[in-house]
């Protein structure tokens, strides 16, 4: 596969807002995005508060900016404080360097595009993101070592 579709998109958008529900967790708001940084999908809980949606596309558009998931970019952003301040600059007040942003890729390692999620913790966002990914049949890369 050498893009995400349309019909991906939605289903991991749902995927991801049901585990969150499952879980328990804040109301999520999720966005995907395909390999060029377009949106594909974007959904929003009701109660989700009224910027998560431009949290959960900077999370995405982060991990795709830079090329490694959210983990990364938070362990980056800790040792190089500087460069990110610059870096957010660059794009726009458009970077966040947590968790909850990950990559998508197909099987031959190749990224297709990436998701965010904003609402819970970054970590339960990032959760979501990994079973929602895996239930498209795509892998997830979420930075972590």
């Amino acid at each position: 596969m050498n893009r995400l579709t349309l019909t991906l998109a939605d289903r991991m958008v749902d995927e991801a807002l049901s585990e969150g529900a499952r879980q328990g967790f804040q109301p999520l708001c999720v966005a995907v995005l395909d390999a060029g940084g377009h949106l594909l999908a974007l959904k929003r809980d009701e109660r989700a508060s009224l910027l998560r949606p431009q949290i959960a596309n900077g999370k995405a558009s982060s991990v795709l900016g830079m090329g490694f998931g959210g983990r990364e970019l938070a362990r980056r952003a800790e040792r190089m404080p500087a460069f990110f301040g610059a870096l957010s600059d660059l794009a726009g007040g458009n970077m966040l360097p947590v968790p909850g942003g990950v990559l998508i890729r197909d099987d031959a390692g190749d990224i297709v595009g990436a998701i965010g999620i904003s609402g819970d913790t970054s970590d339960n966002d990032e959760r979501c993101a990994l079973v929602a990914i895996a239930a498209v049949g795509l892998v997830a890369d979420a930075g972590a070592r």
